[in-house]
């Protein structure tokens, strides 16, 4: 090999690395503005097309085939390789846009919507997951904080951009939009990712798939269901949650004595997958259930116009965003539990605040108090992240990721439905909505407060051992 070659070997790979970057964040960014995009363009969908009955199955659907397919994903990019099965994934997600913008009818919308969300599920977990292959430590840190910030504001611009095309084009072209970045995005993936593939053929677990595949979205639906009725006592709710309790359990028993489970249970052994998980799941339950009843406080406890209320969140995400780019920097210095426990201090006394609002409540007061849930949640996810992914073999490293997203937007679900159930005991009880809204705050500080308890369960993990455990390509054995 020539002495140029060997010069323009490093510049190749690092021109390679920088090109799967861009069209990981591309795709996330797609799949995070898609997630809040289409809230804007509902009542214009309705007026065209009808179903004003089901029209929430809209947003339901996507969460709903996204979340359950996360670990499934995760699973697969571990068996068959990162390329093909992220390129099917948006493959699938440009597919249902394209079917969305050309819906004739409600139904036909959400089967489409639900179409989308199964490929969308791909596209976080698998690019934080190449994201973690691709850099050293130091890097991936700066890289999945990098990431963390681009599903913020893409959540945030989402409803901006999809109030744009509704009124100055069609509602169709908020999901025609994703089109050509979509195939740009492909592009940019197919050109950099290894296509490299197991050297075996993997073993399904077909089983398994099956039984997860119908638990979770049993548990989903049902959980859906009591939200939207803000009760627990229905057949639409109690026949779903029946099917998961008998689906959920089948399926770890499978998984315990298949060859290639797909869902490791061995991962939960690991002291930091457990530590992140359930950290994650209960942060995921209290700050998403509780942040869809804030500009409900605002509005009908406050008086604050709509555009005012739903302002309020800005600095919620702002705080998210920077503090998932200074977070990743801060566990390379001083390690994960004392950023990950910080940021479950900031979230909980964020609920604290909350659950003190009362009808003279400003809108600067609001602001600050949703700035220091922001700050929290962005110090909790992104160094939980890190850390699980330090902490797994190459071979589990898809798997892993795709758990703990999987395990935060869950908890989000059913704190929603848990808080909806809440202001409806309040209400029904004859409490005003000042008083039930109170009760639903305080409902998250406690879910806080054991958040807070499991993040002591994070290993400290220092820089040193990282670093020494990354450059030998091993996982980190983090506080033992």
């Amino acid at each position: 090999m020539s002495l140029r070659q060997l010069y323009r070997r490093p510049l190749m790979e690092e021109r390679r690395k920088r090109l799967a970057l861009a069209g990981v964040m591309l795709s996330i960014f797609l799949a995070a503005m898609e997630s809040t995009v289409v809230a804007t363009a509902m009542p214009r969908v309705v007026s065209s097309l009808g179903g004003l009955e089901i029209y929430s199955w809209v947003f339901s659907g996507f969460l709903l085939t996204s979340t359950v397919t996360m670990p499934l994903w995760g699973r697969l990019s571990d068996l068959y390789g990162r390329r093909p099965i992220f390129l099917t994934g948006l493959v699938l997600f440009l597919a249902g846009s394209a079917l969305s913008g050309a819906a004739q009818d409600m139904t036909q919308l959400i089967a489409f919507r639900m179409l989308q969300g199964l490929g969308a599920g791909a596209l976080m977990p698998i690019g934080m997951t190449v994201v973690g292959e691709l850099f050293g430590l130091e890097r991936r840190a700066k890289m999945q904080g990098y990431i963390s910030g681009v599903w913020g504001v893409a959540s945030l611009l989402g409803p901006l951009i999809g109030g744009l095309l509704t009124d100055h084009a069609s509602w169709r072209w908020v999901f025609y939009i994703n089109l050509p970045f979509g195939v740009i995005a492909m592009g940019l993936l197919a050109k950099a990712l290894d296509s490299a593939r197991a050297a075996r053929r993997p073993i399904i677990d077909y089983t398994g798939l099956g039984l997860f595949t119908a638990g979770v979205s049993a548990l989903l639906v049902g959980v859906l269901e009591a939200g939207r009725a803000t009760a627990w006592t229905g057949a639409d709710v109690l026949m779903p949650l029946a099917i998961a309790a008998v689906a959920l359990p089948a399926f770890f028993a499978v998984e315990r004595r298949v060859v290639e489970p797909i869902v490791p249970l061995r991962l939960f052994g690991n002291r930091v997958v457990l530590a992140a998980a359930a950290t994650g799941f209960l942060a995921g339950m209290a700050m998403f259930g509780a942040i869809s009843f804030v500009p409900l406080f605002l509005q009908a406890v406050s008086g604050m116009s709509a555009t005012a209320s739903g302002s309020v969140l800005i600095p919620f995400v702002f705080g998210w965003v920077a503090m998932s780019v200074l977070s990743a920097r801060l566990v390379l210095r001083i390690g994960y539990r004392i950023v990950v426990v910080s940021g479950m201090v900031c979230l909980t006394a964020a609920f604290l605040l909350l659950s003190r609002w009362s009808p003279s409540l400003t809108a600067g007061a609001a602001m600050r108090d949703a700035l220091i849930g922001g700050i929290g949640m962005g110090l909790t996810m992104v160094p939980m992240l890190i850390a699980v992914q330090s902490a797994v073999p190459r071979s589990d490293l898809g798997a892993a990721t795709s758990m703990i997203q999987f395990f935060r937007t869950v908890g989000g679900a059913i704190g929603l439905a848990v808080m909806g159930a809440v202001m409806a005991w309040r209400l029904g009880a004859g409490a005003s909505h000042a008083e039930a809204l109170h009760a639903v705050f305080v409902t998250g500080l406690l879910i806080c407060l054991a958040a807070l308890a499991s993040s002591f369960l994070v290993p400290p993990g220092r820089a040193q051992d990282l670093a020494r455990a990354d450059l030998r390509g091993e996982p980190t054995r983090v506080g033992g």
